[in-house]
């Protein structure tokens, strides 16, 4: 169990896939931030067997959710406020994301146009499947 009394204000992710916390770390822009953020590999967790953790020092504004929602939408972010969990947050599937991956077809706008942001939205659900707005293109997990 994650002893969060040292965690005054702030955000800890947790129920990360094992293995994907340094991931997540550079995808959130951590570590561009001037907080504290500890992260914990490989916990021992009842239902997913192995876990990794995220503590981050902090105001949530700083964390994109549509961004770890894409990353891993299994995730829980714990609010913490005086040192007790205020809040529980379940992440979904964002129906749009904006530069988070890249088009890879070599026509579409987006090679050409290099300052045109990369957009995407989530065409199947079920396959987690996201398609570039302008091309089409597919992208899958």
């Amino acid at each position: 169990m994650l002893n969060i009394s040292g965690l005054r204000e702030g955000i800890v992710l947790d129920h990360i896939q094992a293995g994907k916390s340094l991931d997540i770390y550079y995808h959130l822009g951590l570590d561009k931030l001037e907080c504290q953020v500890a992260i914990i590999k490989n916990a021992k967790s009842s239902k997913m067997g192995r876990k990794d953790i995220i503590k981050i020092e902090g105001p949530l504004d700083s964390i994109s959710l549509e961004v770890l929602g894409y990353i891993d939408h299994n995730i829980t972010v714990n609010i913490i406020r005086d040192d007790k969990i205020v809040e529980k947050k379940r992440l979904e599937l964002p129906k749009k994301i904006t530069n988070v991956i890249h088009c890879k077809n070599p026509r579409c706008i987006t090679s050409i146009e290099q300052e045109l942001p990369h957009i995407f939205y989530l065409a199947d659900k079920k396959t987690e499947t996201y398609r570039c707005m302008y091309c089409e293109e597919k992208y899958g997990k």
